[in-house]
């Protein structure tokens, strides 16, 4: 029983910290947001939720400086002041901040969102169980190689999702009859973007495929359904 101690203890911390990151998620949205009251985006979304049989798809605003969009664990769809701004300033067209919703869209449709946030809490959980049996073993590198395979496995996961996130934006857009150009479009000058709000990069550059990779499966998609 001793030796299950540290694993148990582990869950146990990995239970309460999903609890406690889901609420203070849930909080800090809460106070930083609006609901998207934009006439023309308003317009793009309504053509999404007819794609999905939906009355409607409420989007708000979170309000960060950051170009970023994100989907909550309850299910709620947000893109930041910062990328709004961008789209105000005839820099993202609506048809490209369609595709970052029809994105997060996906990650709540597929349930990334709120396994993300388990996700979190059980690499934290294993990576405080892996380094107290590594560390019995390799005192000094045992919590190094415990943070190694833990991050490892949070960028694999990652890289997954946001491969399935774009496939069931591109199919989402392509029903909806805006199709996947508006998507390959922002991929190209996203980093730009990024860069010009000081290099705060969005979630969806950071462990993630490589900006190439995913404009070529999101094309390789379109001339499959073309075909």
């Amino acid at each position: 029983m001793l030796k299950l101690t540290p694993i148990l203890l582990a869950l146990l911390y990995g239970f309460v910290m999903y609890r406690f990151s889901a609420w203070r998620t849930a909080r800090e949205l809460d106070a930083r947001s609006t609901e998207l009251a934009d006439p023309m985006l308003r317009v793009m979304n309504d053509r999404l939720a007819r794609a999905l049989d939906l009355p409607r798809i409420r989007v708000h605003i979170y309000e960060i400086d950051p170009v970023n969009g994100l989907a909550a664990p309850d299910g709620r769809i947000f893109i930041t002041r910062g990328f709004y701004r961008q789209f105000q300033e005839g820099k993202v067209s609506a048809d490209e901040l369609a595709s970052v919703i029809a994105h997060e869209l996906g990650h709540v449709a597929l349930g990334h969102a709120r396994r993300r946030m388990i996700d979190f809490s059980g690499q934290n959980a294993l990576r405080t169980a892996l380094a107290l049996m590594l560390s019995r073993f390799l005192p000094g590198i045992g919590v190094l190689i415990a943070n190694a395979l833990t991050s490892l496995l949070a960028a694999r996961i990652s890289r997954a999702d946001e491969y399935e996130a774009d496939t069931y934006a591109a199919a989402l857009l392509t029903k909806a009859g805006i199709g996947t150009a508006p998507q390959i479009s922002l991929f190209q000058k996203l980093e730009k973007l990024t860069e010009a709000r000081g290099g705060a990069a969005p979630a969806w550059l950071m462990s993630h495929p490589k900006t190439e990779e995913r404009i070529k499966a999101i094309e390789k998609l379109s001339l499959s359904w073309q075909a």
